[in-house]
């Protein structure tokens, strides 16, 4: 995990919470993919929130 994405992931949170469409939307803006960001959240103990196509989990 890049220090940019765990950046990222922890600026768009709020209340410990980052919801599907922040996050499919960071995974797009810096070109990698939806399980990275998951894996950073994870990581941050950040969960996604309102994921309606299981992408994380």
């Amino acid at each position: 995990m890049s220090e940019e994405l765990a950046k990222k992931v922890e600026e768009k949170a709020k209340d410990g919470k980052l919801s599907c469409k922040e996050a499919l939307g960071l995974a797009q803006a810096l070109g990698v993919s939806p399980s990275e960001v998951g894996k950073a959240a994870n990581e941050k103990k950040i969960k996604i929130a309102g994921c309606q196509l299981g992408c994380f989990k």
